[in-house]
């Protein structure tokens, strides 16, 4: 009969969500987070949640957050069920960048169902906004869809005027650390009045 070696006895460390990946520093992404996933979110220590959902979060989930004094803010976009239409709107992913933007909400989780398509082109135009060029845009967009990318989530991406955040958030202050000018970081000012809508955020602190 053979007995356990040390290496054997031990403990697997806790599985992260689907899809989970680090975006930049202190940002991640993945699918939605199940409770067998709450300690590896404890290991990351994030401050928020952004959800790209309109379903309710479930209550247990709610319940976590809440005891790791995490904030969560909804931005409702609807599930895709036609492929050949484009169904995300400009104005909410909009006001989703400047809150992950805002290096006060950092470090921040961003999940839809999977990790694919919603939270996929939030983060494209996230790249736009880091002067990634298209291509890779694109690469790292089908890298987490996988067979089932979406050309329309693509154009929406390319679409996406990254101009209208640099011209309406004229508060803000450009932080440059880590790798250069490739690494911008934007923060709220003290007087800033473009918080998102209430109506577009749940908010738990």
């Amino acid at each position: 009969m053979c007995s356990l070696s040390e290496e054997d006895d031990v403990p697997l460390p806790p599985p992260p969500p689907p899809n989970f990946c680090t975006v930049d520093d202190s940002i991640y992404r993945s699918g939605f987070p199940l409770p067998p996933h709450f300690p590896f979110l404890v290991s990351l220590r994030l401050h928020s949640i952004i959800y790209l959902c309109p379903e309710p979060y479930p209550e247990e989930n709610l319940n976590f957050l809440e005891s790791h004094d995490i904030r969560l803010f909804q931005f409702g976009i609807q599930g895709k069920r036609d492929p050949s239409v484009s169904f995300i709107p400009p104005e909410m992913v909009l006001e989703a960048l400047k809150v992950l933007i805002d290096v006060r909400n950092h470090p921040v989780l961003i999940h839809c169902k999977r990790g694919k398509h919603r939270t996929g082109c939030l983060v494209g135009c996230l790249r736009k906004l880091q002067n990634w060029c298209l291509n890779s845009v694109f690469e790292e967009y089908q890298r987490f869809a996988g067979e089932k990318f979406r050309p329309t989530d693509m154009r929406f991406i390319e679409a996406f005027d990254v101009m209208t955040l640099r011209q309406c958030l004229y508060t803000l202050i450009y932080r440059y650390q880590g790798y250069g000018s490739k690494k911008r970081r934007l923060i709220y000012t003290q007087n800033d009045t473009h918080a998102p809508p209430k109506s577009q955020i749940t908010s738990i602190s």
